[in-house]
């Protein structure tokens, strides 16, 4: 179930490049890009990312949304991210169907309501969300019809109605999913091929899957509490990848999942969707 045993901080974003058909993935708090057998290192908090082709992503950082040549580890800023405003960082983020990329923010010390949920497209960074305490589950309905997020804190995904046409939220969201009352945590989410949603869920050990209704189906477990996001890759697209954070866990709590922090990957009978290409 390990898929690599780099033991990380805050593991989150992982990305299943459908070109490369490999996985990247981050550890924000070490400010590092992953992939198996190599890591860049960044001057600042870096936490998602979109394939732009196949020697470059786009990357979230604390600062900026940036491209980044996997073959030179050089970046360049594409545009400012909430630049001015050094009590925030990125969080969770995801491409949408139509070339767009979606990013969420929030504070470095998870200050409540510092955070916003953010689209770049065609060249625009308009904010979409605020306030917004931890932004998480960014992803995007296979039929293009929704958007999906959420703010950590409220235990609820929203449903976001969507243009056909560019993508741009219609209407206002509503509730999709709701964890209140219960002791998950919705953390990132990942959409599979027939609509089902699948959401890591921090301090539950375990990656939830709801049907397009937003009804319970049933959960993948993993042996590290804090689970932090989803991601579907493999030659078929349905090997289900997890990071996973150390972070804040005890020694005694590390001692009982000494696997926290690292990523996993097992294979489900589910098949994902490809992740969207971000145009620039």
């Amino acid at each position: 179930m390990i898929f690599d045993d780099t033991n990380c901080l805050l593991g989150e974003g992982p990305l299943w490049h459908p070109e490369r058909e490999e996985l990247f993935w981050f550890d924000i708090l070490a400010r590092r890009l992953h992939r198996k057998g190599q890591d860049w290192q960044f001057d600042d908090y870096v936490s998602a990312a979109g394939w732009v082709d196949a020697d470059t992503l786009m990357v979230a950082s604390a600062k900026a949304l940036s491209r980044f040549d996997i073959r030179t580890g050089q970046s360049e800023v594409v545009v400012p991210l909430e630049a001015d405003n050094p009590l925030t960082r990125s969080n969770d983020g995801r491409a949408d169907p139509w070339g767009g990329f979606w990013i969420g923010t929030m504070g470095v010390d998870a200050q409540q309501d510092a955070g916003a949920i953010w689209r770049f497209y065609q060249g625009e960074l308009r904010r979409l969300y605020a306030p917004i305490t931890i932004s998480n589950a960014i992803c995007f309905a296979p039929d293009r019809s929704h958007a999906y997020f959420t703010d950590t804190p409220s235990q609820q995904i929203m449903r976001q109605r969507l243009d056909p046409e560019a993508g741009w939220p219609v209407g206002a969201p509503e509730v999709h999913i709701d964890l209140r009352g219960t002791a998950h945590k919705a953390d990132g989410a990942v959409v599979d091929r027939d609509g089902n949603l699948w959401n890591a869920q921090w301090g539950s050990a375990r990656v939830a899957c709801y049907d397009p209704s937003g009804a319970f189906l049933r959960a993948v477990d993993f042996p590290a509490s804090q689970t932090t996001c989803p991601a579907f890759g493999g030659p078929d697209l349905s090997v289900l990848h997890c990071t996973s954070a150390a972070a804040g866990l005890s020694q005694s709590e590390l001692g009982k999942r000494p696997d926290s922090g690292r990523t996993f990957a097992t294979a489900t009978s589910a098949r994902g969707q490809a992740e969207h290409r971000v145009i620039l």
